[in-house]
């Protein structure tokens, strides 16, 4: 065995040392250390789910009152796709397989982190909803073309959005957009504070009850109408005096459908002035009485603001002399009183004159 030489030691002295501290700061983590608090409790939904089958109406109404809605996540959850949630049910992958996927496929949200709809897919007997930009990135064909070594297009954003899939038993029915909300409460919190809402605690609390019972009273404005009972079915609008075009227009919306209560909502001058109940088996039930008083609009603390113009009454009390144009020592007739205003004497015509010329020369010749 070659001794070694003095450089050599220390080079390999070196290596050690070098390799020693490497190892020192490589460490792996276990899937139970990184799922250690994850949250695996559920509690299913108790939310009443209508009968009929979802209309285009529905769908609609769905996509323009889903995407863009922000809530906060209830949980860590999954990137990707793969988390279903049974309306009213229970979600899979649950407890220690969804501490795996966690694990496996890494975290997209964490708990209270603020999430976006962001596209819906309709599915059968399923709702499809992607949230922070959905789990799969945005192909574009391009970016497999190059052009002398040069890519001409980039391709787009890492995908870090997640997917949920709502099931619904027997076909999808016809649920709102506050109904699916309410399902996916046990993992995104919707309840956040929109500008509806805000709106809505801004009113008297008899608006405030009615809004939030979906009535509609006598004397409400059309966004109190809209924050009540939404978009209308039918919009018209008439004069009141049919046949006469110079007579006042009215507006009336139309809510419900056979066999559903069906209200018709007059407006007149940007608020309801008659409300007609029409039910099945009933006469029609007539509101033309502004049921809000003073509650019609909100009433703000009237004051003055003196912008430097003193008011009357401060004037008359206020110390020292109003302003005034005379010039120091001017007098023009007694103080504080308003005077005749002398107007010039129109000269006389000239024929007139002429005349009276004549008839003077006339006597002085007599």
């Amino acid at each position: 065995m070659k001794s070694c030489t003095p450089v050599r030691f220390l080079v390999l002295c070196s290596i050690l040392a070098l390799t020693r501290a490497l190892s020192a700061q490589v460490f792996v983590v276990g899937e139970k250390t990184a799922t250690a608090d994850v949250t695996t409790e559920f509690h299913p939904t108790h939310i009443e789910i209508p009968d009929a089958p979802l209309t285009d109406r529905g769908r609609l109404d769905l996509i323009r009152n889903l995407e863009a809605e922000q809530g906060f996540a209830h949980r860590e959850l999954p990137f990707g796709p793969g988390l279903t949630l049974i309306a009213n049910g229970n979600m899979t992958p649950s407890n220690e397989d969804y501490k795996r996927m966690l694990y496996e496929r890494g975290q997209s949200a964490a708990t209270g982190d603020r999430v976006a709809v962001t596209a819906l897919q309709f599915k059968g007997d399923r709702l499809v909803i992607d949230f922070n930009g959905g789990p799969y990135a945005k192909h574009r064909f391009l970016s497999h073309l190059s052009f002398n070594d040069m890519q001409v297009a980039r391709e787009g954003p890492i995908a870090t959005g997640f997917r949920i899939t709502l099931v619904f038993e027997g076909g999808l029915p016809e649920v709102t957009a506050p109904e699916v909300k309410a399902l996916l409460d046990p993992l995104v919190d919707f309840r956040a504070k929109s500008s509806e809402e805000a709106y809505t605690d801004s009113l008297s609390p008899k608006v405030r009850t009615a809004v939030a019972a979906h009535e509609i009273l006598v004397g409400m404005d059309r966004r109190m109408v809209l924050a009540s009972a939404g978009p209308p079915r039918d919009k018209h609008r008439e004069h009141t005096i049919e046949g006469n075009t110079d007579s006042p227009m009215y507006e009336e919306w139309i809510y419900g459908e056979p066999p559903e209560a069906a209200r018709f909502v007059r407006f007149q001058e940007g608020r309801v002035v008659r409300l007609e109940i029409a039910a099945l088996g009933k006469p029609i039930e007539i509101h033309d009485h502004n049921e809000l008083g003073s509650d019609a609009a909100p009433t703000l603390e009237a004051r003055t603001v003196m912008n430097g113009d003193v008011q009357p009454e401060a004037e008359q009390t206020r110390n020292g002399k109003p302003p005034t144009l005379r010039r120091p020592g001017e007098t023009i007739g007694a103080p504080n009183s308003v005077g005749r205003v002398n107007l010039p004497a129109d000269p006389p015509p000239p024929a007139a004159k002429q005349q009276t010329t004549t008839g003077t020369q006339l006597e002085a010749k007599s």
